[in-house]
């Protein structure tokens, strides 16, 4: 149970010696998920040993480049290596349209179905469930269409008591049925109750990411209490007419957004390049949210 978050870049706008732009690979439940892919993810993957053949679904937050343009290359790559099963593309509209026009004017036929998911602009839905996990996709505000995504895992079995369950000599094709919350009845007509029988199951672990977008509290209520916030904070309070100006967040913004939320812990990233001292941006965080990390190309964060 739990997820994994490797951050494969995470500046703004252009990528540097330090940073790539924008782009995440998420692990929940055994599923494998890219989120945003600006220029350099394919590269970072290799880097950090990620599996091209294990991502099934990517999704894509707004069209502009710094977020996608890095999706032909890596879907070109998928060809290269011979990919055959099919992947789950979720993007804007407009997505569609520009993929399937550079890979015909370069002359390249994927191997692989691509299967397209368009977002609706300015709804919040549901976009992805299976029996482990969801995924909710909810508008921001940005310059351009752009949504945030909200990654859940459902509560899983309870955990059977096989200690209790063999002293009591429970039927091994009981246990289904026992794991899924049934009491079980012995050959004397003792009932013996579910919740004796098994442990409750961890607590549904849950992720959103919020990139690119200016400081908005309807966004709270799509990322209520999630173990672990993403959310961009490009610039400092002492260039807030900046991000007004583009539509972006603050570090400031982003705490402020996570203690409405009331999430357990903040990721900030996104950064723009004018700034060298990254810490400042944690500090200016902390002033409004007591746990709160920073985004590097190649950190690994764990929630179990």
């Amino acid at each position: 149970m739990g997820f994994s978050l490797d951050i494969l870049g995470c500046g703004s706008a252009t990528p540097t010696v330090y940073s790539n732009p924008t782009s995440q690979h998420l692990v929940m439940r055994d599923r494998h998920f890219l989120i945003d892919c600006g220029e350099g993810s394919q590269i970072e993957l290799r880097r950090m040993k990620i599996r091209f053949n294990r991502i099934n679904h990517i999704f894509i937050s707004h069209l502009h480049g710094d977020h996608w343009f890095g999706l032909p290359g890596l879907l070109s790559s998928f060809h290269l290596l011979n990919r055959t099963k099919e992947l789950h593309l979720y993007g804007p509209p407009g997505l569609q349209s520009v993929l399937k026009l550079t890979f015909r004017l370069s002359n390249t036929w994927l191997k692989f179905p691509l299967i397209f998911h368009e977002l609706k602009e300015g709804v919040a839905e549901e976009i992805h469930s299976d029996d482990s996990l969801s995924v909710h996709a909810f508008p921001l505000k940005h310059s351009v269409p752009s949504w945030g995504f909200r990654f859940q895992e459902k509560l899983a079995e309870r955990t059977l008591n096989s200690t209790l369950a063999q002293q009591l000599e429970v039927p091994i094709y009981w246990f289904k049925r026992i794991k899924q919350g049934s009491d079980w009845e012995d050959e004397n007509g003792n009932i013996h109750l579910n919740s004796t029988l098994t442990f409750d199951p961890p607590k549904p672990k849950s992720y959103a990411f919020c990139s690119d977008t200016a400081y908005s509290e309807e966004i709270c209520e799509h990322i209520k209490g999630v173990d672990l916030l993403y959310h961009e904070s490009t610039f400092l309070e002492i260039d807030r007419h900046l991000a007004e100006k583009t539509l972006h967040s603050t570090a400031s913004d982003a705490a402020r957004i996570a203690s409405i939320a009331e999430v357990k812990d903040l990721l900030l990233g996104h950064f723009s390049v004018r700034y060298k001292n990254r810490f400042a941006m944690r500090e200016e965080a902390l002033k409004h949210f007591n746990a709160v990390q920073l985004a590097s190309d190649g950190l690994t964060l764990r929630y179990f």
